[in-house]
């Protein structure tokens, strides 16, 4: 069971935490970590594209010549794809770019992503960041003590004072521990869990 040391908003130690092996030191395997990140990126495209074929494409209803006699080839609508303005063959169409990933997988990745935090020495353990105000720089403050300059945060709860303070910060983000994915673990060099959020991530993935 690996046990980390705990600290305060000042970068002092307080005290120390055992961490289950059972979510923190699992054997990690990049095929399932890009499996579920693959996913998880996929659900969030739009998939709004679209490009008009020659159905949907205005005019073009009336027959630009006859058929025979002409000399030229025949054709049926100025909106045909060979034509110039004419529709799109084969161009997008609206969709949906979701793909299952099974619960058990992408609990194993995320159990995964924080072993591998862990093994690296990127995860640290805060007992609590204690803001009086929405400032920025009260926050900047904490985040320089505690040498964060590309981090994810992880709250048991919302803290209004702590994500407010530091949504303007382009290298942090602060997440609730429910809403804990692979993704954002994987794309943060840091991870800090506030003390309370480690037993809640422990006791959601055992």
């Amino acid at each position: 069971m690996a046990k980390v040391n705990v600290y305060d908003q000042n970068n002092m130690e307080v005290g120390s935490i055992e961490l289950a092996p059972e979510v923190f030191e699992v054997e990690v395997k990049p095929e399932i970590l890009h499996l579920v990140v693959r996913a998880f990126r996929a659900a969030g495209r739009a998939g709004t594209h679209a490009t008009k074929n020659r159905a949907l494409k205005r005019g073009g209803g009336r027959k630009p010549w006859r058929q025979k006699g002409t000399g030229r080839a025949r054709a049926g609508s100025t909106r045909s794809p060979l034509w110039r303005a004419g529709g799109i063959t084969f161009g997008p169409q609206p969709r949906s770019y979701d793909f299952k990933v099974n619960k058990k997988i992408r609990s194993l990745a995320l159990k995964m992503a924080l072993s591998s935090r862990l093994s690296e020495e990127g995860l640290k353990v805060i007992n609590k960041i204690d803001l009086p105000e929405i400032k920025t720089k009260g926050f900047v403050k904490v985040a320089t003590g505690l040498g964060l300059e590309k981090a994810l945060i992880v709250a048991k709860d919302a803290d209004t004072n702590l994500v407010l303070s530091a949504r303007n910060l382009p290298g942090i983000k602060v997440v609730e521990a429910d809403k804990l994915n692979v993704y954002d673990v994987l794309r943060f060099p840091s991870l800090i869990l506030l003390e309370g959020a480690a037993a809640h991530i422990q006791e959601r993935l055992k």
